[in-house]
C-alpha cells in the first residue's frame, strides 16, 4: 500500500526545452514507529522561495510555513510513503527507497535528473544523482525534506489521538527516554517497526 499527495501549482507555459531538476528526500528512517515518508519536488526558477534548508534545522513554526510556499510556488510537488509493514518486510533502507520512487512517479511532471540526499538512490526512470547532504546544499532537496518532515509530523500528530499513551506527539516516534520508557510499559503498538531492535527486544521479553 502507499498513499500519495500531489499537486501542480498554476504557471503559464512550460518551457519548450527539457531539462526538469527534481529534488529528493526522506524524513522517517530511524523512528521506532511510524511509516517511512518521502517528497520530490520541481522547483519554479521564476518564484524562487527564500529560507529553505535542511528540515531539520528549521523550527516547526518555520517548517510548516515553507511547506505551504513550497506547494504554491513550486512547478510540481509529491509526498508518498511506505508503510510499517512495508518496512518490516523488506527493511528500512528499501523501504526508504521505495517511498522516494512513489514520490518521484507521483509528480504531475516527469523529471529528467533526480537529486537525491544521501548516498543511496532509488531506481528511477530518469538520471539520479545522489548528494550527500543535499537537503543543506541543494534548494530542491531542502524543499522536499521539509514537505516530507511536515507530512510525517502530521501524520504522528494522528497516531498521538490514536495512541496517545506513547506520547507520539513529543518525540515523533524516535527511540527517545520517554519513548523507550513507554514501549516498556505498555509494549508495541499497531504502528511499531517490529523489526528495529528495541521493539523486537520488546516483544521478546513479553
Amino acid at each position: 500500500m502507499s498513499s500519495f499527495r500531489s499537486q501542480t501549482s498554476l504557471f503559464d507555459v512550460l518551457p519548450d526545452e527539457p531539462g526538469y531538476c527534481a529534488g529528493v528526500d526522506e524524513a522517517g528512517r530511524g523512528p521506532l514507529a511510524g511509516d517511512v515518508y518521502a517528497a520530490a519536488v520541481i522547483l519554479n526558477p521564476a518564484r524562487p522561495i527564500a529560507g529553505l534548508a535542511d528540515s531539520k534545522v528549521l523550527s516547526e513554526k518555520k517548517r510548516e510555513h515553507l511547506a505551504l510556499e513550497i506547494k504554491e510556488h513550486s512547478l510540481c510537488w509529491s509526498v508518498a510513503l511506505a508503510t510499517v509493514e512495508e518496512i518490516d518486510s523488506i527493511n528500512i533502507l528499501q523501504a526508504t527507497l521505495l517511498a522516494m520512487k512513489r514520490a518521484v512517479e507521483g509528480l504531475s511532471i516527469p523529471p529528467e535528473l533526480a537529486w537525491v540526499d544521501g548516498n543511496q538512490a532509488p531506481r528511477l526512470n530518469c538520471r539520479v544523482q545522489t548528494i550527500v547532504k543535499g537537503d543543506a546544499l541543494m534548494p530542491a532537496i531542502s524543499a522536499a525534506s521539509i514537505l516530507a518532515k511536515t507530512a510525517r509530523d502530521q501524520e504522528l500528530e494522528r497516531l498521538h489521538v490514536l495512541y496517545p499513551q506513547y506520547a507520539f506527539d513529543q518525540h515523533k516516534g524516535y527511540g527517545t527516554a520517554l519513548h523507550l520508557a513507554r514501549l516498556k510499559q505498555y509494549g508495541p503498538s499497531p504502528v511499531h517497526r517490529r523489526t528495529f531492535a528495541p521493539v523486537r527486544a520488546c516483544l521478546e521479553s513479553k
